[in-house]
């Protein structure tokens, strides 16, 4: 993301820099159609079968109000990650119930921090969770990659800080004071979500650029740069966009909050809230959550270094998946079939496919979760590397959708990387609730052709929601939707910064691909508050004509879009189709259609 202020200058680490300154089932027979004769070959032994629930791993810190230094251990692993952006290091913070005072828990880079109550108020800090930008100069816009879960804090000075950008969700959360979303001395910030998430005081974005707040209760908000949109929040600012640039749904349609481990007599438990239609307000309020409860002897506990076959057959046994952090590199995909299956990641595990394999693929059947984990392209071009149901996936899954959250791809920035498509969705009744999907625009690995990835996402099932929808710096389409009645509420896009040149980006007759583009022959289609932006450094006299595509059709409807030009490098001409006025200048102010058509 952006600073708002595209004037200052700060390190040149790519634009972000820049303007950031500026229960199991038996294994299938291995032998099809029985045993084979005795005079035939050896049969092949079924492999044994594998354990459920076990250690967590070195890097899962588990505590509890009488671990002694917890201040000390909380500090070490922050001077490790703070700065670690491509770093190999991973870690999950998790706090038993309980009441811990004096704490300052800094999360940097890949580090996760939760209580392992049924409720947030189940686990208390007397202190902070904070994220600042000490590291970046008082830069927060590039604070990805963290995330507070199911805790309670009373901030030592009355307000906890939390300056993020993108992939650092804030779950099941209650702060018993306020909550300021910028870094200290209010620099740049570029984020964010929260969800189920009470906020006693007064929420401060101060200079976040955009934001989305799902299903939550808070006590006040107090402005907004470009996009802050809200969908099922008690206390949420009244509509307003363009001025101030609110979007307010009473309720969110559907939803079902992310799974979560807890402690649950004497034993991790793997938590599966019940899904919710026309949500409003958190889950908890009320004590114990609805939903069902999982026994982590149910699930394959993963180390990093367990290969795909392992975790496929873990799969094919009936067990779900739970991710220890770390790196994992599979060398085919990760194949969810079962109805059910939870495959649940900590501490942002995260999985490189090799040899352009797509790294986890779902069957088209209810109910699958997939949550809490970082797909890292690898250096062979993948054709994808999540699809969530095959192609022409037709099944009705309204009372029992997949869910896919908090789950984040990565193309590029930690090395080279390639992808044709970085997510497809395929099956109907989908909830893509809070993805960042990033073709990487600094870090290693970077340039027009060594991390090409054309589409980011593209969605062919109908009836598919996002809620929370990040999508940056593809080379053709962010966002390709050609399902029928899809949903999106809040969306935030960068078009690629390196095009080379305007024909590199040439949409047949048109100037660019749009960010977010709705299929000629979708015939209903609705967006609350989205934002698209440019900033084409390499040749800042690209047109893009305009942010947004859609065919002109009653049941086609968008509220509340933007498009930005930063700094005056490239310029849309219209905010969708040809409506809306031209960016112009470089005074970094959005061009606004509050409703379409």
């Amino acid at each position: 993301m952006t600073s708002h202020s595209p004037a200052s200058r700060g390190p040149s680490v790519g634009r972000r820099a820049l303007l950031g300154a500026a229960g199991a089932a038996a294994v299938a027979s291995a032998v099809a159609g029985g045993a084979a004769p005795a005079s035939a070959a050896p049969s092949r032994k079924r492999p044994a079968a594998l354990p459920g629930g076990g250690d967590l791993g070195p890097s899962v810190l588990v505590f509890d109000p009488s671990t002694p230094d917890i201040q000390a251990r909380l500090d070490q692993v922050f001077r490790q990650q703070e700065s670690a952006q491509f770093g190999t290091g991973r870690y999950a913070l998790l706090f038993k119930p309980g009441t811990y005072h004096g704490l300052n828990a800094q999360l940097g880079f890949y580090t996760s921090i939760a209580g392992l109550g049924l409720s947030p108020d189940d686990t208390t800090i007397n202190g902070d969770v904070t994220v600042d930008a000490g590291w970046f100069n008082g830069n927060a816009t590039q604070n990805f990659w963290r995330s507070a879960e199911n805790l309670a804090l009373v901030p030592a000075n009355g307000t906890n800080r939390w300056a993020v950008a993108q992939a650092a969700p804030f779950r099941r959360m209650h702060v018993r004071g306020g909550l300021n979303l910028s870094p200290t001395g209010y620099g740049w910030a570029s984020g964010g979500y929260i969800a189920d998430s009470r906020i006693d005081g007064q929420v401060g974005p101060y200079s976040q650029q955009q934001w989305y707040t799902r299903d939550s209760a808070i006590g006040s908000w107090l402005n907004g740069v470009w996009n802050m949109v809200f969908s099922g929040v008690e206390g949420a600012p009244a509509e307003s966009f363009p001025n101030p640039p609110y979007t307010t749904l009473d309720t969110t349609p559907v939803s079902r909050e992310k799974p979560f481990l807890y402690l649950g007599g004497g034993e991790f438990r793997v938590f599966l809230p019940q899904k919710r239609t026309n949500a409003r307000g958190v889950t908890w309020g009320n004590g114990t959550p609805r939903g069902t409860s999982l026994s982590l002897s149910r699930f394959y506990v993963a180390r990093p270094g367990v290969t795909a076959a392992t975790l496929n057959q873990a799969l094919a046994q009936g067990l779900h998946l739970l991710l220890t952090p770390g790196i994992y590199h599979v060398d085919r995909p990760i194949q969810v079939d079962r109805a059910g299956t939870v495959v649940l990641g900590l501490g942002y595990a995260t999985i490189v496919p090799e040899g352009g394999v797509t790294a986890v693929k779902v069957a088209d059947v209810d109910g699958v979760r997939l949550a809490g984990f970082l797909v890292d392209a690898g250096p062979v071009n993948s054709p994808a590397l999540l699809e969530i149901g095959p192609a022409g996936a037709s099944r009705d899954h309204f009372a029992n959708p997949t869910t896919v959250q908090d789950v984040f791809v990565r193309i590029g920035g930690a090395g080279a990387g390639r992808a044709t498509t970085s997510m497809v969705v395929n099956s109907r009744h989908t909830i893509v609730d809070h993805t960042w999907v990033w073709r990487a625009d600094h870090g290693t690995g970077v340039g027009w052709e060594t991390n090409r990835a054309d589409y980011g996402v593209v969605v062919n099932g109908h009836d598919v929601l996002a809620t929370g929808l990040f999508v940056e710096h593809f080379n053709k389409y962010d966002v390709q939707w050609n399902g029928q009645r899809g949903r999106t509420i809040f969306f935030q896009n960068e078009k690629a910064y390196d095009a080379p040149n305007q024909a590199a980006i040439q949409d047949g007759p048109v100037k660019g691909y749009a960010a977010y583009k709705v299929g000629d022959g979708v015939t209903a289609h609705e967006g609350w508050g989205l934002g698209s932006y440019c900033y084409y450094n390499v040749d800042p006299t690209i047109v893009q004509h305009h942010g947004f595509a859609a065919p002109a059709r009653p049941g086609v409807r968008f509220h509340n879009l933007l498009v930005v030009s930063l700094g005056g490098n490239g310029q849309y001409e219209h905010v969708i189709n040809d409506l809306g006025a031209p960016t112009a200048g470089t005074s970094t102010t959005p061009s606004t259609v509050v409703s379409y058509p």
